[in-house]
This record gives C-alpha cells, sequence and structure tokens, in this order.
C-alpha cells in the first residue's frame, strides 16, 4: 500500500507534537538549555556516555585496554540520560556542542583535551596508547573500514531503526529503503569476513571495535524488537562467527555494560570508576 502524500510547505517549522518518541527532546536547534555541571572522577578519563551502539565503541575501547596492561587508561565513566536530556547540559555542551554521546575528557595532559564523536575517541585513544590501530601498510585498511562504519550507522540506526521500531506510524517506504541498505551493509561486512579473520586483516583492531556494538545486536536479536528476522540476519554467518568471536573477549563482555541502564539488572553498570564495579554483574 502506497503511504499518504505529503507535500512540503514552502518553509518548514518545527512542530513538537509530530516528533514520535523523542519528541521532548529533539529541537532544530544547538546548545545549552540549561546550567548542569558534569560530575568528575578522579581519574586522567572521564567517559560521558550511554550504552547504545556509539557509547559501547568507548567502553570497549577502555576495556580492551585495560586487558592488553595499560593501567594509564583507567577510567571514569558517567551515564548521560539521553532521553531525559541530560546531554543538554551546560556542562555536557561545552565538551561537545553537537550534544551527542559519547564523548570524552582527557585530563592526561599539560592541558584537559575533550574528544566528541565516537570514531575521533576511538583514534584519539588508540594512538595515545599505540595499540589497536596498526603504523604498518595496513593501518589505511584499518581506518578505511572505521570510517565506512561512522558514515553507516545513520543508515541503520537512524534510518532503519527509527522508521521500523521508533517512528509514530510505519510507512512502507522508508522502512524499505533503510532495509534495504541496512541488509547491504551486512552484505559488505559479510563479504570482508569471508576474506580475514577481521575487519582490518588479521589483527582485532578500532575498526571492530566500531561496528562490533552496531552488527552484534541484531545477529544477538536484541535490538529494534523483531529485526533479526525481518532482515533475515542469519544470512550473515561470517557477520555471525566473527560477532560470537568479539562477544567473548572479556573487555567486550565488560564493556557492553558500562552506562547500561536497561535490562536485567545485574547486567547492568550505571557508573563505572574501577574493576572492582564489575564485581557481581553478569558478564
Amino acid at each position: 500500500m502506497a503511504d499518504s502524500i505529503y507535500t512540503p510547505p514552502e518553509v518548514w517549522t518545527h512542530d513538537s507534537e509530530n516528533g514520535g518518541r523523542f519528541a521532548n527532546i529533539n529541537r532544530p536547534t544547538a546548545g545549552a538549555r540549561e546550567d548542569r555541571e558534569l560530575p568528575v572522577g578522579e581519574h586522567d578519563f572521564q567517559l560521558y556516555s550511554l550504552a547504545t551502539p556509539n557509547g559501547v565503541k568507548a567502553t570497549l575501547m577502555f576495556e580492551e585496554l585495560l586487558e592488553a596492561g595499560h593501567a594509564g587508561a583507567e577510567y571514569d565513566a558517567w551515564t548521560v540520560n539521553i532521553g531525559e536530556g541530560d546531554q543538554f547540559g551546560s556542562g555536557f555542551v561545552d565538551l561537545n556542542p553537537n550534544s551527542k554521546i559519547p564523548t570524552l575528557l582527557d585530563r592526561s595532559g599539560p592541558e584537559p583535551v575533550r574528544i566528541f564523536e565516537s570514531g575521533a575517541i576511538l583514534m584519539h585513544l588508540a594512538e595515545k596508547f599505540g595499540a589497536f590501530l596498526p603504523t604498518d601498510h595496513t593501518r589505511a585498511e584499518v581506518l578505511s573500514w572505521l570510517f565506512w562504519q561512522v558514515g553507516s550507522a545513520p543508515f541503520i540506526g537512524g534510518g532503519f531503526g527509527h522508521f521500523y521500531a521508533y517512528a509514530p506510524e510505519k510507512f512502507e517506504y522508508p522502512i524499505n529503503r533503510y532495509a534495504m541498505e541496512t541488509k547491504r551493509l551486512f552484505d559488505v561486512t559479510d563479504q570482508r569476513l569471508a576474506q580475514s579473520e577481521f575487519l582490518g586483516g588479521k589483527d582485532y583492531t578500532i575498526a571492530d571495535m566500531a561496528t562490533w556494538p552496531w552488527l552484534s545486536p541484531f545477529v544477538l536479536g536484541n535490538i529494534y524488537g523483531e529485526a533479526r528476522t525481518f532482515l533475515s540476519i542469519h544470512e550473515y554467518t561470517h557477520v555471525e562467527r566473527w560477532v560470537k568471536q568479539i562477544a567473548e573477549r572479556p573487555a567486550a563482555r565488560r564493556g557492553r555494560i558500562v552506562n547500561k541502564t536497561w535490562g536485567d539488572e545485574d547486567a547492568q553498570l550505571r557508573e563505572r570508576h574501577s574493576a572492582a564495579d564489575f564485581d557481581g554483574k553478569a558478564i
């Protein structure tokens, strides 16, 4: 059935009644909406995030660094409730003018450095610790897959995820459009992983850390309702192999629950300040 015909007005105006699930926070403007300072812990790295796929990229990287013995990567992780608009507090906006998670404050140098955008955080930490980003001829391959993922995520989340799971009404055209693109991205990944163990080649890198949090929920069936069935995710056998392989890594098991505020209580970790915070958790 064709969708209802919509004729755009000559000049678009914001209508808060048409925002769907996120109508209470979505606005066509940037900047702080209230004065609110951010909490600060004792470690050099202060992460402000939520365990969405983009947020898991950062916590996965920190936990992998710590697992690899980089003690200087200890971090404080603070939950930012994006559904309640925490990202529009003045302290958060000072660190990230785009008001998105994850956002990182690095206090390890002579001057504090802010890093926003998940891909930038992964690169910053990889270069700082000399880990998970090769320096030989394979570096270009890893960076290509990293930036491929960063550019592709909006088609999966804001595209397929929004229209399939979150939009106030379901329309055939956008669901078909983004279902096709999501399946195409899975196929790109599947074909690559048929050639190599990891996206960048034989080694696990930030390219995998960026991509795994987005693709693994589809394979494991815990994102966007029945999306795994709807998209026939079982067809992508090489992606499934890769997802399950990474899921067994101790750092991945820890990283995916940091700043998680939903699901089983023993699989949530709203704040993370030391390794002891994982005691008793289902990881």
